[in-house]
C-alpha cells in the first residue's frame, strides 16, 4: 500500500488540495505558502515539480523541511501523524494535516508553528 502512496504523483494530489481549501474558502495562495513553509520549495519548484509528475518520493526526497516539521501533531485518515513510523509516510501525513488544518480555518501563523 505504500509503495502505491509513494509513486503517486504530486500532480496528482494537489489539484484536490486546491478543491479541498477552496470549498473552504481559503486561497491557493494560502495553500502554495503552507506547502512552501512545509517542504522549503519556492513557488516556482512546487510548479515544476507538477509539471514533471515528480512521485511524492522523489518530492520529498529533494525537499528541505521545516524544522517545525516534528512539531505537526493530530490525527490524519485515522493516524496520529506524530505516531507514523516510515519516515516518507510520516512526512506525507504532515502535508494532509497542514492542508487539512487550512482547510479548518486555522491561521497560516499557527499553522506554520512559529
Amino acid at each position: 500500500m505504500n509503495q502505491r502512496v509513494f509513486a503517486m504523483p504530486f500532480a496528482s494530489i494537489y489539484p484536490l488540495y486546491v478543491e479541498k481549501v477552496e470549498r473552504k474558502g481559503r486561497t491557493t495562495a494560502e495553500l502554495d505558502e503552507v506547502l512552501t513553509w512545509l517542504t522549503g520549495y519556492e513557488k516556482a519548484e512546487l510548479e515544476a515539480h507538477i509539471a514533471a509528475g515528480t512521485t511524492l518520493e522523489d518530492f520529498f526526497a529533494q525537499a528541505r523541511l521545516t524544522p517545525n516539521a516534528s512539531l505537526i501533531t493530530g490525527v490524519i485518515c485515522g493516524y496520529r501523524v506524530q505516531d507514523i513510523e516510515d519516515p516518507l509516510m510520516q512526512k506525507i501525513r504532515w502535508m494532509d494535516k497542514v492542508v487539512d488544518e487550512l482547510a479548518r480555518g486555522k491561521a497560516v501563523e499557527k499553522i506554520q508553528r512559529s
